[in-house]
């Protein structure tokens, strides 16, 4: 079945002149992202060569796309809105909330049970609004719309960092936070500052052992975790097209762990083959249509320096199987030099658990190479020495790897088949014995490995490798294996090697599906109720935001100097807080309460300035907020990388927290922090970070003055009497500035509709 048909219709009537027009007026050839953004700007945009990093564009996505967990808020904005219908194609994944345990039947039928209210709800105001819904078990969000929505050329926001995912089919797609998404389904532009470009050229082709999540782990060794930020990175090259499309969906998904804005690859063959494969034969045929406007122009490609701002080169011939970690998906490391890493650092070598699928490697490729190394398991006399477990990503695929016998492999080897949904990889996993906190190793197919991510212990070390290598990595159980060169021993106690893993691209006997899990919106909305219960714990109606006081603020207490990494996770943990994704005063309980205090090198622990006795954070800024006392929170660098999550802007907000301080923001929390009325600074000098005093009481300076590109003015009062005062930036335009003083992008939203 072709979502949107029409929509992409006319998104493709209008491509070619729209790319004609931008590459007049850019007076040169055009990269693909480039294509995309400005077959998108708005129409109140104007026709010009916007200076990246310099300008901030609005744009016109197609549609958007939003998980349980973040759905909950992002409707709840948009349910004060005032709109009968969504502006733009919008859909609702439940995913999130489905907590990996015993298996997938059990595990779906308790979920059911626990979220019935908050699935209730999301069912009704999507039926409400004309919001698609997939049901929970129906997949995750990323493979769901790889699978149905994503189309080559197209744009799409959504209200998860790994919305990049649709990449991989050729599409801009950005991960947002609720209230961006609320902007687009009200019928407002989405606003971006016009991103850096990044092209890596693939040569070569992958091989043996090789995959694609290598090409990304090892990107991501090459950039770090912040080296995309404000960026989308363009693959191209022989080796770009001789990936399968869910390949370069990996790819594209993990590029969320470089900060980029997004990542994406032209429109190739394999691309249309996926479109084919999944019902939408007539989709593939539009873009075989103008498949030279869904590249990037072959002036770009032959000559990239000159057109992106950096340029990288891997050649997939020599790329080695890499395993990225523990604590940072960035800490890459080849596997031939895995048992000298592992020595070096202490790493404990054994394997307790091998995890693959997740949106980031799920598909029936991804699938079907595990399955090569599982087959040979049992014909080579070999047993699992590790805990093994599956995550299909979506219905379609579970439905048609039980089919094709792959799940009955699994189960004749003792692994476990998890639920069509996130599980352990965003922290929905009821692991025993995690509680203890011992040091162990894992290994996973995953995206995010930082600390206490997938089972809440900080001292579980997570390895990111490819679906195979951890496949048979668990087979090993041991961490210093490498599978290229090393033997096994066997049950006759015999040395046997595993051959290299194969795999389909895509189902030999084409994808099959009983229920997909979705339900279609009604035609007319006006009659369904959506019904939020006061007494619920779950879920809490939004109350408007105050607007700015006008001044500027004066004595705020410092509640945290947080040191080190601090991402969304730290900020706003997910695990067993996604049940109060909904509502916002018992969520906020979690605010920062990962966050390492600079000042004792404890978590969840700062001082009181009232009482000068330590207590959780939450509870501190609870007392400000009581007696009326704004706060404000520094930060280091990257923060709030991570997950989009925009719960770890409006915690904050909601407490009383007016400022957040860092010496570099991770670019969707940043945006997340202005769209909620907060102040998002930087450190003009980073050193000035070192000048925070733990009793300090702080003063911002220049906010009844405030315009774009002037820095502002912070007093430090310390507790000695002393004070100095230091410059910030802020990167704030008009508009922004605008959300700051009405207290949220909403208030604004709220006020123009009902004008």
């Amino acid at each position: 079945m072709a979502f949107d048909l029409d929509m992409i219709k006319q998104v493709y009537a209008q491509f070619p002149s729209k790319i004609e027009a931008a590459r007049k007026t850019l007076g040169r050839s055009l990269t693909l992202a480039e294509k995309i953004l400005y077959a998108h700007l708005d129409a109140g945009m104007q026709a010009m060569d916007y200076p990246r990093l310099n300008s901030y564009v609005d744009f016109n996505p197609d549609r958007v796309a939003m998980q349980d967990a973040t759905a909950q808020m992002a409707l709840l904005q948009f349910m004060q809105a005032g709109r009968p219908k969504v502006a733009v194609p919008s859909t609702v994944h439940c995913d999130h909330l489905i907590m990996a345990k015993t298996n997938a039947a059990a595990d779906l039928e308790f979920a059911n049970n626990e979220s019935k209210e908050v699935y209730d709800f999301l069912a009704s105001v999507s039926n409400k609004y004309g919001i698609g819904f997939w049901k929970p078990g129906a997949g995750i969000i990323h493979q769901v719309v790889l699978e149905n929505y994503a189309f080559p050329g197209g744009m799409m926001i959504g209200t998860d960092s790994h919305t990049v995912n649709a990449g991989g089919l050729g599409m801009v797609a950005i991960g947002v936070g609720g209230a961006d998404a609320c902007d687009v389904m009200a019928g407002l532009p989405w606003e971006l500052m016009m991103p850096k470009l990044i092209g890596i050229k693939l040569t070569g082709k992958l091989s043996g052992w090789a995959s694609a999540k290598d090409v990304i782990l090892k990107v991501a060794g090459i950039l770090t975790v912040k080296g995309g930020t404000n960026a989308i990175v363009e693959y191209f090259g022989e080796g770009a097209e001789a990936l399968s499309c869910t390949g370069k969906g990996t790819i594209c998904n993990m590029g969320a762990e470089i900060g980029a804005t997004t990542s994406i690859f032209g429109y190739d063959a394999s691309m249309s083959r996926y479109l084919s494969s999944t019902g939408r034969v007539e989709i593939a045929q539009l873009a075989d249509g103008i498949k030279e406007h869904l590249t990037g122009d072959a002036e770009v490609y032959a000559n990239p320096s000159t057109y992106f701002d950096e340029v990288i080169e891997i050649n997939l011939n020599e790329l080695e199987p890499h395993l990225n970690g523990p604590f940072t998906p960035d800490l890459a490391t080849p596997i031939s030099k895995m048992k000298e890493a592992a020595a070096a650092n202490g790493w404990p070598t054994k394997i307790e658990v091998g995890l693959i699928g997740s949106c980031t490697n799920s598909s029936y490729e991804d699938i079907s190479r595990s399955i090569s190394l599982v087959k040979q398991m049992k014909e080579k006399g070999l047993k699992l020495h590790s805990e093994f477990t599956i995550t299909p990503g979506s219905e379609q695929v579970r439905y048609t790897i039980e089919r094709d016998g792959f799940l009955k492999l699994y189960d004749e080897v003792g692994a476990t088949v998890f639920a069509n949904a996130c599980g352990p990889c965003i922290g929905m996993w009821e692991r025993v014995g995690a509680e203890k906190q011992e040091r162990n190793t894992i290994v996973h197919s995953f995206n995010r490995n930082f600390a206490k991510r997938a089972d809440g212990n900080p001292n579980t070390m997570a390895f990111v490798g490819s679906p195979e290598l951890v496949t048979a990595m668990a087979i090993a159980g041991d961490l210093s294996f490498n599978p290229l060169t090393d033997t096994l021993t066997n049950d006759k106690g015999e040395q046997v090697k595993l051959d290299e893993p194969t795999g389909f691209e895509l189902p030999p006997l084409g994808f099959d599906v009983k229920d997909a899990g979705y339900q279609q919106p009604a035609e007319d909305g006006s009659a369904v109720q959506v019904l939020v219960s006061t007494e619920s714990k779950r879920l809490q109606l939004l109350d408007p935001f105050t607007a700015w006081e006008g001044t500027d603020l004066k004595g705020l207490k410092l509640l945290i100097k947080a040191k080190g990494k601090c991402t969304t996770d730290h900020i706003s943990m997910a695990g067993p807080w996604l049940k109060f994704r909904g509502h916002l005063d018992n969520i906020s309980n979690n605010m920062l309460i990962g966050a390492l205090n600079f000042f004792n090198e404890k978590t969840n622990s700062v001082k009181n300035q009232l009482t000068g006795e330590y207590a959780a954070v939450p509870d501190v800024q609870r007392a400000y907020k009581a007696v009326g006392m704004g706060s404000i929170v520094v930060g280091d660098e990257n923060y709030g990388e991570g997950s989009s999550r925009e719960h770890a802007a409006m915690e904050p907000r909601h407490l009383g927290v007016r400022a957040v301080l860092v010496k570099s923001f991770a670019r969707i929390h940043e945006t997340n922090l202005k769209k909620q009325g907060m102040l998002a600074l930087t450190f003009n000098d980073k050193a000035d970070y070192d000048k925070i005093q733990e009793n300090d009481a702080i003063d911002i300076i220049g906010l009844t003055e405030m315009t774009p590109g002037k820095n502002l003015q912070l007093v430090l009062n310390h507790a000695n009497g002393t004070s100095e005062s230091i410059e910030v930036r802020h990167s704030y335009n008009d508009q922004q500035i605008e959300w700051f003083k009405a207290g949220g992008a909403l208030n604004i939203i709220r006020a123009s509709l009902h004008a």
